[in-house]
């Protein structure tokens, strides 16, 4: 069966801003992303959606040009070979570092430095590569406040990829409870942390939400993180609250800077108080802790 291929060509900024537009859209639909380099001299890339077959690419289009305030008629679509396009998405996705870490491919293994804590996330079906700004981000300030306060008991709620876990298991010994409602999600988090040597640490679990009996049984803890959508984050405010410890942290992300100040306000009503917003690209990521 033929694979599709949408695509758009742009300088250096303008690829870099569409791929964080598109990557939170459609990596949850395990469609392959890229944003490739194609004139070294001139600055200009490529940003590729690649699709299964006709019926994929033909979903694809309208949802990517609306993404992009695009009509569908200026995407460039074309069939493509029957190869592993999963794979060629990779040679696009560069290694990223956001502070000590370096979150990088099974391609990008050799580009490790001396004192560099490694995380090996592949393109697949789970949202959080950790190329997207808000994973950048959350890395930065899980450094940070571990440094400063040294949980001893941590949730990863929407892990995803279990980028974030793992980058928290790697940082000290601390035991991690990653949990997401997909359970393709979960499967892909589980093998991810297996591959990186976290599992001794890290436990994933499918849970719908709070309620589930694993994560009370684990409740309070010492820091949560979450990077999914503030829509979702405004509704759990108040659970927040609810299971995090009072001198606990809270890290939020997947929010874009327009929504920053209604998630502020949510949890401000919730209890919790406002300590540090990182601004990456269009996103912010914020730490937060519970009002004493």
């Amino acid at each position: 069966m033929a694979q599709y291929r949408l695509y758009l060509t742009r300088d250096k900024d303008q690829a870099e801003q569409i791929f964080d537009l598109l990557e939170p859209v459609f990596e949850e639909d395990g469609l392959p992303l890229a944003n490739t380099e194609i004139d070294e001299d001139k600055q200009i890339y490529e940003i590729s959606l690649y699709t299964e077959d006709k019926a994929g690419a033909d979903e694809a289009l309208p949802r990517m040009a609306a993404c992009l305030g695009l009509k569908p008629d200026e995407i460039s679509i074309e069939e493509l070979p029957d190869i592993d396009w999963v794979l060629h998405s990779l040679e696009g996705l560069k290694p990223v570092r956001a502070g000590r870490f370096f979150v990088h491919g099974s391609h990008d293994r050799d580009k490790l430095q001396d004192g560099d804590i490694g995380i090996e996330i592949d393109a697949g079906l789970a949202f959080g590569t950790g190329h997207h700004g808000t994973t950048a981000s959350c890395l930065e300030m899980i450094e940070e406040i571990v440094a400063l306060e040294e949980p001893k008991n941590v949730l990863d709620l929407g892990t995803g990829s279990a980028v974030l876990a793992i980058a928290v298991a790697k940082l000290r010994d601390i035991p991690v409870l990653a949990t997401d409602i997909d359970p393709v999600a979960v499967e892909v988090a589980q093998e991810n942390v297996v591959k990186n040597g976290a599992d001794k640490w890290v436990s994933t679990l499918t849970a719908t939400g709070f309620d589930d009996p694993a994560m009370q049984a684990r409740a309070p803890f010492d820091l949560i993180v979450a990077n999914i959508l503030a829509n979702p984050l405004i509704e759990l405010a108040n659970e927040m609250r609810a299971h995090v410890k009072d001198n606990g942290s809270l890290i939020l992300s997947g929010i874009l800077e327009t929504q920053r100040d209604s998630v502020l306000a949510a949890y401000e009503a919730a209890g919790i108080e406002h300590h540090k917003t990182i601004y990456k690209e269009s996103w912010v990521a914020l730490h937060l802790k519970p009002k004493l």
